[in-house]
């Protein structure tokens, strides 16, 4: 008796990245950025003055953005220990939003925003990924 299956069975390269890895998003699925742009500027400045978690934006940022971010907060808390700062909730206003769209699927923004001493530009990149806006960088200038 053969033992065979009846269908030879072909073996695809497979890769997990591929299929389990975030799945890109067009534009035309994803809500408007500016609103989530204008929150991420508004969260990264309070987040380096030590006013709010850097947890509360994770699900919004790539593990990298994450690991940079981690790495200013660890700084602006060193400063403020030697200066013997208090951790002050920042007074700042948002001021023009400048959004780009370079690809489907892909925003490039710059937020600046209007503080007491000076004035402060950030960068952000936004993907559609798995369905949401995600953040794979983020530039305090």
């Amino acid at each position: 008796m053969n033992t065979a299956p009846a269908f030879p069975i072909t073996r695809t390269g497979f890769v997990n990245d591929d299929f389990f890895g975030h799945q890109h998003t067009a534009t035309s699925a994803l809500p408007d950025p500016q609103p989530m742009v204008e929150n991420l500027a508004r969260s990264v400045m309070e987040i380096l003055a030590g006013c709010r978690d850097l947890e509360q934006i994770s699900r919004w940022v790539t593990d990298d953005v994450y690991r940079n971010l981690l790495q200013r907060v660890h700084i602006s808390r060193r400063a403020r220990a030697v200066k013997k700062q208090p951790v002050v909730l920042p007074t700042f206003g948002l001021g023009r939003t400048i959004i780009t769209h370079p690809v489907d699927g892909v925003i490039e923004s710059v937020v600046i925003v209007h503080g007491k001493a000076r004035t402060r530009s950030i960068a952000i990149r936004l993907e559609g990924m798995d369905g949401r806006w995600r953040a794979t960088a983020i530039h305090v200038l």
